[in-house]
């Protein structure tokens, strides 16, 4: 039974665990934890701003996050969107109910542009968000603000007040 819920820095642990499996074993992206002093301090870096991050858990088990980062009065970004290879895919749907869960939480808090970064080689990710609306966009196009990570070199944008 998959259960959706904010999780804070009590997580922490676990949260880097299935983060960084999945980055440097799955897809061995170059990246380690001291790349990533948010996951150490998730309250001050997601939940202070208004951002919020939520795991999913089947039976107990973290299996599944996503994470926003507000940096503009309207504006957010996508981060930590992960899932476990085993329960990937249309069987769980997993990605797709942790996304939904991000976007009406956007809709309730008056955010109305999403923003992510990702990279080339995780190709399945980048047709989920295509099939969701976000369309790609180029660096340059990315607000000021935007907090780009070393790793991402694909942008995406999806505009809430246009796709109700």
């Amino acid at each position: 039974m998959l259960e959706i819920s904010l999780v804070n820095n009590t997580y922490s642990k676990s949260i880097i665990d299935l983060v960084l499996n999945i980055q440097q074993k799955e897809f061995n992206v170059p990246i380690t934890i001291d790349d990533q002093p948010d996951l150490m301090r998730i309250d001050d870096f997601y939940f202070a701003n208004g951002g919020s991050f939520w795991g999913a858990f089947i039976n107990g088990e973290l299996v599944g996050t996503i994470a926003l980062v507000k940096f503009d009065e309207k504006a957010a970004a996508i981060r930590k969107m992960f899932v476990k290879k085993e329960f990937r895919g249309k069987e769980h749907n997993i990605a797709q109910k942790l996304l939904e869960k991000l976007i009406s939480y956007c809709r309730e808090n008056g955010i109305d542009e999403v923003y992510l970064g990702t990279i080339s080689i995780l190709k399945a990710a980048l047709r989920f968000y295509e099939r969701n609306h976000f369309t790609i966009i180029d660096k340059e196009l990315l607000p000021s603000k935007f907090p780009v990570m070393n790793a991402d070199n694909v942008f995406c944008f999806l505009d809430l007040k246009s796709n109700l």
